[in-house]
């Protein structure tokens, strides 16, 4: 072997990179070893990488995203400067806004109680849904649906992934109605879900290689019942604050929940679409939101969240009016990033009922 080349333990010490990281950023194709043994797999690396993978452990510990990482691996010196000088004022910036988000929740808290409302205003749903193809899928699996009362995304997948997700909405839309049948809405809400996947079974011909997420909202008129299950998203724009109220069930959201992997490296993950659950796996989660006057609700395919960084999320919905002014802004922004993927969004605002 060649004296310069240096072990995968040997090259970790020296670049203060351990080797479970060295190995994820081969994967990566980030820092790749000069060598692999062909018998073994062992990884060997030549020590003039020594300074690529050190500049890679200060930008780590900056918590710089591995994608970002590797565009500024690429850049000639002076480049790379002006990409860290940008990235640290995004930092700076999110901290600050954080910093603010902190101080107010503190504020609440500290005076020993949440706003109550202490009127009688009726409140309502101000709504709007539209699902959009991308720029590279040849079909749209994507359903999204808003009503009076039901808000619905769903993302199918494979042959028959189209529809999947429109089965799975269809079957709930007897929700949107005028009154709700008498009952706990939790219930009602897990009662339609079964339905909706034996709808899903029926489109599909029971084939496991075809599904649908499904993330819902059913509105109470002053309470918000969530269904969810896979990786759509509902977020909650609430005093300026941006706040996801769903949990993804991916591979990379189980990795980062064991921690073994951050949410910026999750963004540039080889797994990082593969489902754990989908419609008829598992139980859904099923909770209940508060609703406040002024919230705006935001439920998206993963078209959207997964090429739109959610800093740029939270503004358009803080400055944009309508809800349709709203996703379609969101829907071309998916667009402009690519649209790798279908894209759906829906947003609901609560307003003040009209008479």
């Amino acid at each position: 072997m060649d004296v310069r080349m240096l072990t995968i333990g040997a090259f970790a010490k020296a670049s203060r990179l351990s080797p479970k990281a060295l190995r994820l950023y081969d994967e990566l194709n980030l820092l790749r070893p000069a060598r692999v043994d062909p018998d073994t797999g062992y990884r060997y690396y030549a020590l003039g990488q020594l300074e690529r993978a050190r500049l890679v452990a200060w930008l780590r510990r900056l918590g710089m995203p591995l994608a970002r990482i590797r565009e500024v691996c690429a850049l000639d010196p002076s480049a790379a400067a002006g990409e860290i000088r940008a990235y640290w004022a995004g930092v700076e910036a999110e901290t600050a806004l954080r910093r603010d988000l902190a101080g107010f929740l503190i504020e609440q808290l500290a005076s020993g109680a949440r706003p109550i409302r202490k009127d009688t205003t009726m409140l309502e749903l101000r709504y709007f849904a539209h699902s959009d193809r991308g720029l590279v899928r040849a079909a749209n699996q994507d359903t999204a649906y808003a009503g009076g009362r039901l808000l619905a995304v769903a993302d199918g997948f494979g042959p028959a992934g189209a529809p999947a997700s429109g089965a799975a909405v269809e079957a709930l839309r007897f929700l949107d109605t005028g009154e709700l049948p008498a009952g706990d809405v939790l219930n009602l809400l897990q009662d339609a879900v079964r339905g909706a996947t034996d709808a899903v079974r029926d489109a599909t011909d029971g084939t496991d290689e075809n599904g649908t997420t499904l993330t819902a909202l059913l509105w109470t008129g002053s309470r918000l019942a969530l269904v969810h299950v896979g990786d759509s998203r509902a977020y909650l724009l609430r005093d300026g604050g941006l706040f996801r109220i769903t949990h993804d069930h991916t591979m990379v959201q189980s990795l980062i929940d064991e921690g073994r992997l951050t949410p910026e490296e999750a963004t540039s993950h080889p797994q990082r679409a593969l489902l754990l659950k989908c419609l008829g796996t598992t139980a859904p989660d099923l909770r209940l939101h508060d609703a406040a006057l002024g919230d705006r609700y935001l439920l998206c395919s993963d078209g959207l969240s997964s090429v739109v960084p959610e800093a740029r999320v939270r503004d358009l919905l803080s400055t944009t009016d309508s809800p349709d002014e709203t996703v379609l802004a969101l829907v071309a922004e998916a667009n402009a990033a690519g649209g790798p993927d279908n894209v759906s969004c829906v947003v609901a605002d609560v307003v003040e009922a009209t008479a």
